[in-house]
């Protein structure tokens, strides 16, 4: 019961003794002495007398072993002084900080953690018996990682005011890698195809990042789970690991495992039934069973259809449902025949919302993404997209909604929702550089969520040898209950084609936009509104004649008023990160008749994600472009054109060069264009879920106006598949603290004569 149990023991008698030698009498008061940080309001709670009462041999031993038993102090004895009951206390230490030094594996929150489980936090008094049991946590921690070396040292130094200071030194010593892995009884697979699925390996030339060599136990746990599983889903139903030896070399650094695996034999299945309580949705609950007779049995499979039959459940209410598959096996047929127990348990509905982890974002710029509504009945559906809007924020890193069963109810929970904040803002100042651009000097504020209002502000001030940007923009996402979003912006942007090796012309282009978006479901929102331009177009001697013939025409500072009409659908899990979903989004914009450009473009994006597996993404991208002229305008204003090439669209050919070159060999963008692209992507271990690596292929071209001569017209071109190109490549991309970050080498696979090449390509502080 006490930590230093002989000391403790000792001073236990001698208070018994001095109860037990003590006389009867009555208290007339009882005074405590010793005490420095306990209340003494605490120590008369311990205490089976109080003032009046009669104090006997008994009441003190009991009252002694009280004080003994709160843990507080070491030492307690009774005296009488007069008719006055003296307890005289000394207080056990208080633990005035926790050191700790040399500890490079463990995150410093996490060893905190493990500490206080044991009962070691600062402020808590001090327990030598507690201080060993973190010692030994620690070092358990410390073997589980593979650290067979580790030296752990603690000290415990007295300071003033009866505290001590902990001390931990740690001497980590090497990690242990792993040597060799080695199978027994394997027949079916060989060694390669078993260590593809583990966490575990043998050192490689990666390994400095993975650490796939360094050995621990939890991970060996979870690879023997992986293997148990990949045998259950080839149809190995009496699939058993016999045994694990892990086995380390005298230099506690090699580590040698083997593991003993009985194979057995391969079942199909025979029948599948569901059995217990369906609500009467007999043929609805059916449907979802997609295992025939005669597959060969699939524990994964099976478990998908439990998991969808409980999914099925729970849009209707009852979220404690069960569909607990049975498989009966036959060991001289080899089949199994499946048996679904269905439970629907009560129908619940929602109590409370929850929302906790948004220390900077208000509640209810999450609150009104919710769709699962409080006193409705439970769907698993509507949480799962109330999840999804929330993720689709952008403010944060992870997003969980659980159901939680209410205590003292049994049709009742509360949806927990828990949001981890990621940075929303930056202020940049500074110099960067692109393949495509040069050198950037840019300064920028952005704000994806003001004051945790939800609200959107950017100033933007970039510049580059060939495009310089002053830009002031706003979006409020919900400037109505009914979530219609308002967004505006302000700017000014001045492009030199002579660098982007286009034309020795220059424009700028000053304007302002309004549009409003309006949500017409829970994935739909048509946007509607206004922009007005003024374009001063800056011409000289060596001016191409279209160019010339441009400014001749329309003036050097045309003015347009366009009407904006868009619409777009996301059903992405996340948009900065996506796995799953698909986005759409079309935009046209209509110059209204009358002013000095009559013209109209529209453009249309769609991507899809299909996760693969837990870590794989296969993405695809398309988006096409068109715009022409009407009424009196007969050419299409040159700076609406759409440019192809680059790390934005096709990646191995340099920005905006796909399309339309003049007789010199210049680049003249398209009104028209096409774009397509399919990424393999996966995270980076170790990385945020926005650090990835991908593969990729890529495909487009723009058309528009070219003359093969100086002396012939321009002619518009036909769109033709022929001349798209494509190219393919790896890179790696992150949305950084600095802004979103992409690095690409590309293989261009069609490139023709003329074309500008260019294998390495990242980007710096600009979209994907």
């Amino acid at each position: 019961m006490f930590p230093n149990l002989t000391k403790t023991a000792a001073a236990v008698l001698a208070a018994l003794v001095c109860a037990d030698g003590a006389s009867a009498f009555v208290i007339s008061d009882i005074r405590v002495e010793g005490i420095m940080r306990t209340e003494p309001g605490t120590v008369f709670s311990h205490l089976p007398f109080r003032a009046g009462d009669e104090f006997t041999p008994d009441k003190g031993t009991r009252a002694i072993h009280s004080l003994y038993r709160s843990g507080l102090f070491k030492d307690v004895t009774l005296s009488q002084d007069g008719d006055v009951l003296v307890v005289r206390i000394v207080e056990r230490p208080a633990v005035a900080t926790i050191e700790t030094h040399g500890i490079k594996a463990f995150d410093k929150e996490a060893v905190e953690k493990s500490l206080r489980d044991v009962g070691m936090a600062e402020g808590r008094i001090f327990d030598q018996a507690t201080l060993d049991r973190a010692d030994q946590e620690l070092r358990r921690q410390y073997l589980a990682r593979g650290y067979y070396g580790v030296k752990i040292k603690t000290t415990a130094t007295p300071l003033e005011r009866n505290r001590v200071r902990i001390t931990i030194n740690v001497d980590e010593g090497r990690a242990s890698s792993i040597a060799s892995i080695r199978f027994t009884g394997n027949r079916l697979f060989d060694a390669d195809d078993l260590l593809d699925l583990m966490q575990l390996g043998m050192p490689n030339w990666f390994s400095w990042y993975t650490k796939r060599d360094l050995y621990s136990r939890e991970k060996l746990a979870a690879d023997l789970e992986t293997i148990r599983s990949f045998y259950m889903n080839q149809g190995y139903l009496d699939f058993k690991i016999d045994s694990v030896q892990v086995s380390i070399a005298p230099n506690k650094s090699d580590v040698y495992i083997t593991i003993n695996m009985t194979e057995g034999e391969k079942y199909t299945v025979s029948g599948t039934k569901l059995t217990g309580d369906m609500l009467g949705l007999d043929e609805n609950l059916n449907a979802l069973v997609t295992i025939k007779p005669g597959d060969i049995y699939n524990a994964e499979a099976v478990n998908k259809v439990s998991s969808d039959i409980v999914e099925k459940l729970s849009t209707l209410g009852y979220a404690f449902a069960t569909a607990t598959p049975n498989p009966i096996a036959d060991r001289e047929k080899r089949t199994v025949d499946v048996v679904y127990t269905i439970d629907p348990g009560r129908r619940a509905y929602v109590r409370r919302v929850n929302i906790t982890g948004n220390n900077r974002t208000r509640d209810d710029v999450i609150r009104r993404e919710v769709r699962q509504y409080e006193s409705a009945w439970y769907d698993s559906d509507k949480v799962k997209l109330s999840r999804d809007r929330i993720d689709r924020l952008g403010y944060f890193e992870t997003v969980t909604a659980d159901p939680v069963p209410v205590p003292g109810t049994r049709d009742q929970v509360d949806i927990e929702v828990k949001v981890k904040e990621r940075p929303t803002g930056s202020i940049s100042l500074g110099a960067g550089y692109s393949t495509s651009e040069g050198i950037i000097l840019s300064a920028g504020f952005a704000q994806n969520n003001v004051f945790g209002t939800g609200k959107s502000v950017s100033v933007d001030v970039n510049t580059s040898k060939s495009q310089r940007t002053y830009a002031l923009s706003m979006v409020e996402p919900y400037v109505t209950p009914e979530g219609i979003s308002r967004s505006w912006e302000i700017y000014d942007r001045r492009v030199d084609l002579e660098e982007l090796d286009v034309a020795d012309v220059e424009y700028e282009t000053r304007g302002a936009s309004l549009a409003w978006g309006i949500p017409f479901t829970e994935l739909d929102r048509v946007f509607l509104g206004g922009k007005i331009e003024s374009t001063k177009v800056m011409t000289n001697k060596d001016s191409p004649d279209r160019y010339k013939n441009y400014v001749d025409k329309f003036g050097k500072n045309p003015v347009s008023v366009a009407a904006t009409v868009g619409w777009s659908r996301d059903s992405r899990d996340n948009s900065l990160a996506p796995t799953r979903g698909i986005y759409q989004r079309f935009n046209g914009e209509f110059g209204l008749p009358g002013m000095d450009i009559e013209y109209y473009k529209m453009t249309y994006q769609y991507q899809q994600y299909f996760p693969i597996t837990k870590t794989w993404t296969l993405a695809f991208n398309g988006e096409v472009g068109y715009g022409d002229v009407y009424g009196s305008t007969d050419q299409y204003p040159f700076f609406k054109n759409f440019y192809v090439g680059g790390i934005g669209s096709v990646r191995g050919f340099e920005s905006g060069t796909l399309g339309p070159k003049d007789s010199n060999g210049d680049n003249l963008g398209g009104d028209r264009m096409m774009n397509a692209s399919i990424e393999l992507l996966a995270p980076l271990p170790g990385g945020d879920r926005t650090l990835r690596f991908f593969g990729f292929f890529d495909a487009g071209y723009a058309w528009g106006y070219e003359r093969k001569t100086r002396d012939q017209p321009y002619t518009r071109q036909d769109i033709s598949f022929s001349d798209l190109r494509y190219s393919t490549g790896f890179g790696v991309a992150w949305i950084s603290p600095l802004g979103p970050l992409k690095f690409s080498i590309a293989f261009p696979l069609n490139d023709k004569e003329g074309d500008d090449t260019q294998r390495f390509q990242f980007q710096i502080g600009t979209g994907f």
